[in-house]
């Protein structure tokens, strides 16, 4: 670390340096502080990283103006997400490739349990956060990574069909007219031809099997030129290697119909079938990276296969992919199944690095949520959403830019950034609003 790295202060200009970047997204001079108090605001130590607590500690003797300049910036100036998270990008991934090039994309979902109705797109629904079924929001996410940092490039709440189609809570919510009814694996297909459009660094798009399974996905992927490492059901179904659909069958006069076609004794098989049909001299145990306490590892296996989805909407198969298989030593069948673009020469370990490297956007989310306070957002509009959930991404941006420059170990709430000394009066709710 040089000397004026390491200099008493030196974290807090540069964080001043990089807020002064992100305030040209601002789009009006009244909005720079407030954006950039909010920014600070959500590094600064503390359990809420709602508005009125952040408002106690960014300016404990002057809380109402600075609660009401923080909530109109967040809640319902007009601002653009996009150019705001672009200028984190640029100004975050410079720092992040000093030390290695990026080596996947990845699509992920979050959700945000609420207890109401009333906030923009919470329906009963899956949420990852508790692993079930449950009234919550949740938003899609695209995020470039190297093999240490990863950083979200994109954020869309994803709004459910009952949602889209209700003018009246669309009106009440501020829903943008140009927001329809889209499915997840759209939206993150909308982020990564967006991402491409712009000259990000391409790499592997890497995805679970709830974007995995979904065919239309998989190819709009390749039609931007990208491979993909993403997850697929054990009910998928595939031709196993070296085999595929029938032709089409010939027509009246000789000529061929259109589709392929398959017959009760040429059929697919599910991927699971597959796997367990395996010699043993197919399996191999990889190891894939260190965990915090032990290497990690499992056992893998990987044949050539062709999707079946559908084969008799096509007039040609489709094309050949890895299927990626793992079966841990003592589970009774195979837990999880990839589908891999990647060439058809690339070693195993390859194949299981790279669709194990999901584990990092895991770890973002904790991060984002614990300590940045992702889901901590009172309000129930649309802007207000996207616009706290932006600036959580740009805070957690300069973290990722301190890490990637000097201390793998910055953390939010452990930062030289100094505050002002809370007022003892003060006592913040301690739970979120509910809706």
């Amino acid at each position: 670390m040089s000397a004026s790295s390491s200099a008493p202060g030196g974290q807090e200009k540069r964080f001043a340096a990089y807020l002064d970047r992100l305030a040209q997204a601002a789009e009006h001079a009244d909005r720079v502080e407030p954006l950039k108090s909010y920014c600070k605001g959500l590094l600064l130590p503390g359990e809420r990283k709602s508005v009125e607590p952040m408002a106690a500690r960014l300016a404990p003797h002057d809380v109402r103006q600075t609660h009401q300049s923080l909530h109109h910036v967040v809640a319902h100036a007009p601002w653009s997400d996009e150019a705001l998270l672009h200028q984190v990008r640029q100004s975050v991934l410079p720092e992040m490739e000093k030390n290695a090039t990026v080596i996947a994309w990845i699509v992920d979902d979050t959700g945000f349990v609420k207890k109401g109705t009333h906030s923009v797109g919470v329906v009963r629904q899956y949420c990852g956060q508790v692993g079930k079924q449950e009234n919550c929001q949740v938003a899609v996410s695209l995020s470039l990574t190297t093999a240490e940092a990863s950083l979200p490039i994109a954020w869309r709440l994803y709004l459910p069909k009952e949602w889209a189609e209700d003018q009246e809570r669309r009106e009440k919510t501020g829903v943008p007219p140009e927001i329809s009814f889209q499915t997840k694996p759209q939206i993150a297909l909308e982020q990564i031809r967006k991402a491409v459009e712009e000259g990000v660094p391409v790499a592997p798009v890497l995805a679970d099997a709830a974007y995995g399974d979904d065919t239309k996905f998989r190819e709009g992927i390749s039609e931007l030129k990208l491979p993909y490492s993403v997850g697929v059901r054990g009910p998928t179904t595939v031709w196993p290697p070296g085999k595929a659909p029938l032709p089409a069958k010939p027509g009246k006069m000789g000529r061929p119909t259109k589709y392929l076609r398959q017959d009760k004794n040429h059929q697919p098989v599910s991927t699971k079938q597959l796997a367990e049909s395996l010699p043993s001299r197919k399996w191999k145990t990889v190891t894939w990276r260190e965990g915090s306490k032990k290497k990690l590892r499992s056992r893998f296996a990987a044949v050539r296969v062709r999707p079946a989805h559908r084969d008799f909407e096509r007039s040609e198969p489709h094309p050949e992919q890895w299927l990626l298989i793992e079966w841990p030593n003592g589970e009774s069948e195979p837990t999880k199944y990839w589908f891999s673009s990647e060439a058809a020469d690339t070693p195993l370990p390859e194949l299981v690095k790279l669709a194990k490297h999901r584990w990092i956007i895991e770890r973002d989310y904790e991060e984002l949520k614990q300590e940045l306070g992702l889901g901590h957002y009172e309000g129930r509009g649309w802007r207000g959403f996207h616009h706290h959930a932006t600036l959580c991404i740009a805070a957690y941006g300069f973290l990722v830019a301190e890490r990637s420059r000097f201390s793998p170990s910055a953390r939010a709430g452990r930062l030289e950034l100094r505050t002002a000394k809370l007022p003892s009066q003060f006592a913040p709710r301690g739970s979120p609003r509910t809706r």
